[in-house]
């Protein structure tokens, strides 16, 4: 997607310098996918102490093996 932007100049070059992009635009590209993966990592983080998992992994191994064993039954057949 095309845009025009009103980037300051020294704003710009130093997200170059940073990212050592050459060309403008992976630099904002860069920059823009950087601050999307910060921006989920800090919402993940919000969420530490707020979930229950109730997670056994014996049980999901049972599943597993259940599983399994009815997919080798599946292929011998």
């Amino acid at each position: 997607m095309r845009a025009t932007l009103n980037i300051p100049d020294e704003l710009l070059s130093e997200v170059q310098k940073i990212s050592k992009q050459k060309s403008k635009t992976m630099a904002i590209v860069t920059a823009m996918q950087s601050y999307v993966r910060d921006r989920k990592m800090t919402e993940l983080l919000a969420l530490r102490g707020k979930m229950t998992i109730n997670y056994d992994w014996r049980t999901e191994e049972k599943i597993e093996l259940q599983a399994q064993e009815e997919r080798d039954k599946y292929n011998e057949k």
